[in-house]
């Protein structure tokens, strides 16, 4: 089995910066693509930003210039750094990855449980 452990949500007040992490964990062959998705209430999930098994990233507009994503191979990690954060970004922040574990023919994309920011104004 994969799991996605995210951490580093919380409450930061507008302006301010918050670091997430997600960290795959199992059976783990080779981990392709990442991404951090959000949903706020009410909201559908949207793709803030991505980053390929080649460093590839790419970011949704409203994360542009503030967020920064990055991968740890040797520790398969995820980080998303948020800055100037304003409360449009009061979301759960989702991590997802597509992964191919040990001994599978194929890659299969996972979730992590999400950790909640809240920004206030």
């Amino acid at each position: 089995q994969v799991q996605l452990v995210e951490s580093g949500g919380g409450l930061v007040q507008a302006g301010g910066s918050l670091s997430l992490s997600c960290a795959a964990r199992g059976s783990i062959r080779n981990i392709n693509f990442l991404a951090w998705y959000r949903q706020a209430p009410t909201k559908q999930r949207e793709l803030v930003a991505q980053i390929s098994s080649d460093g590839t990233v790419a970011y949704a507009d409203s994360a542009k210039g503030r967020f920064t994503i990055s991968r740890d191979n040797a520790k398969n990690t995820v980080y998303l750094q948020m800055n100037s954060l304003n409360p449009e970004d009061t979301a759960v922040y989702y991590c997802n990855a597509n992964i191919l574990r040990l001994g599978d023919p194929k890659a299969y994309w996972y979730w992590g449980q999400g950790t909640q920011v809240t920004v206030s104004s």
